[in-house]
């Protein structure tokens, strides 16, 4: 994401979903409150309580989706598999404004459930010891609407003729129940059924398209590890432009009326794979698919192996290069590295912000020192009242949060120099891999490249409010 949620109609706060309130009362049986563990967990979700829960976690999500443009109108099925992280008597799903007609826990056709504006709450015949797998079934219906955040609308959204999903960090429920945290990773297989004339995009590499009875059939297989956020379905009336770049299968679609400023401004993309590839390591994910919607969006967004636009970001004058640059960064920071919670963001949006600048460097504009001084000018004259560590959830995707990250990860290069700075970059994008990584997570990886203890640099740039200076003590 670039500096704010994506929000294509603004949010009216007095109306915004209690997904950011405290945990109700359908939680799973265990000792403590939805999302809070003993082990500290409830600290990595004090953000959104009420979204997802650590006494599960999901292994797969299998989604069945049917779905006519014309009217709104979904009918889908989820099987999902998962494994009792506690002993439950309930499982909590998030689901918000659909209708759960039937469920089945590991196929009892006598499962018990009930259902609140946001949540799915399954009652177990008998209590799930800790450690035990099992798969939940859940048909719904309705017509998805995004739901309204202090962010903005969230998730599924209606465009002029097609649709687009942008999820971060709460809209996922908007279209599949789902655990609802970025902790937790899941694999996805996504069959999407709808009108012929339309391209669907998803989540997952194409594994099947069949068409029948005037309606299309696209299946998509995603094995890597994907946060529930992350999952994506873009429909729309595409023109396919594949392309090969050092190993990486990548694709443009775009609606033929934008094909001069899209193929145009998308050009560098091969090059910019070519540069993350030389400073982050292999890029994760089999391919990377950029979609441009016909209609104009606020701002891009990066989903699992997948980037977003609108209209509005297409000039053909190569107008918005830091922005696919910055979206393409977040395939290793934010999508394949994920984050163990909403309050380590600085993790994802840091790294992308200052891989504009790496890129800027790169293909002969402003060097990352040079952005990195013009940026951290601009934050001295900011208000110092932001902790990067823990911005708290109205300030988590505060421009400060990205630039003050972008600037720490300059310091810190400036700090090891650039052969220590890559390939603590590159050890990092390896190490975490597919996984979920924390602010403490990255300190203690960090310091395994230095002579010198770090402590006193982190603690400067990450809880205090004052801005360091971006030179080297």
């Amino acid at each position: 994401m670039t500096s704010a949620p994506f929000s294509p109609h603004a949010a009216d706060p007095d109306d915004a979903d209690p997904d950011d309130a405290s945990p109700d009362s359908t939680s799973p049986d265990s000792a403590s409150p939805a999302g809070a563990r003993a082990d500290g967990g409830a600290l990595s979700h004090a953000y959104l309580p009420r979204s997802g829960t650590d006494d599960f976690s999901v292994l797969s999500y299998d989604l069945d989706l049917s779905y006519k443009v014309a009217t709104n109108r979904l009918d889908a099925t989820a099987v999902i598999r998962g494994r009792a992280n506690v002993r439950l008597s309930a499982i909590s799903l998030d689901l918000v404004h659909l209708r759960a007609k039937r469920v089945r826990l590991d196929g009892d056709k006598r499962t018990r459930f009930t259902q609140s504006p946001t949540h799915v709450r399954v009652k177990a015949a008998k209590p799930l010891a800790a450690g035990a797998e099992f798969i939940l079934e859940i048909t719904y219906d309705g017509s998805p609407v995004p739901r309204r955040t202090r962010w903005g609308s969230l998730g599924w959204e209606e465009l002029t003729d097609g649709v687009i999903v942008a999820s971060q960090p709460s809209g996922a429920p908007t279209w599949f129940p789902c655990n609802d945290r970025p902790s937790d990773k899941a694999a996805y297989r996504i069959t999407i059924t709808t009108e012929q004339p339309y391209t669907v995009l998803a989540t997952g590499e194409l594994v099947d398209h069949a068409v029948s009875g005037g309606r299309g059939t696209w299946t998509f297989d995603r094995p890597e590890p994907t946060s529930t956020y992350l999952a994506a379905v873009q429909i729309g009336r595409y023109v396919l432009e594949p392309r090969r770049t050092e190993g990486v299968e990548w694709v443009i679609a775009y609606p033929p009326a934008l094909a001069r400023r899209v193929l145009a401004d998308f050009a560098p993309v091969g090059r910019m794979i070519e540069c993350f590839q030389e400073r982050f390591g292999p890029y994760p994910f089999p391919s990377y698919t950029v979609v441009v919607t016909e209609d104009p969006l606020e701002i891009p967004l990066e989903s699992q192996g997948m980037a977003t636009f609108g209209s509005s970001h297409v000039d053909g004058r190569g107008g918005s290069e830091r922005l696919i640059a910055h979206e393409l960064a977040h395939q290793w920071f934010g999508n394949s590295v994920g984050v163990a919670g909403w309050a380590d963001i600085w993790l994802n949006e840091g790294f992308a912000c200052y891989a504009e600048w790496i890129w800027s460097e790169y293909s002969g504009g402003p060097s990352a020192n040079t952005l990195a001084r013009s940026h951290h000018a601009v934050l001295r004259v900011k208000p110092k009242d932001l902790v990067l560590a823990d911005p708290g959830v109205d300030d988590m995707f505060d421009d400060r949060v990205y630039k003050r990250g972008a600037c720490l990860l300059h310091a810190l290069r400036r700090r090891l120099g650039d052969e220590l700075f890559f390939d603590l970059v590159r050890g990092w994008s390896a190490a975490h891999r597919f996984g979920t990584a924390s602010t403490a997570d990255f300190e203690a990886f960090a310091a395994r490249f230095s002579d010198e203890p770090l402590d006193e640099f982190f603690h400067a740039w990450l809880r205090e409010t004052r801005l360091p200076s971006l030179s080297a003590p």
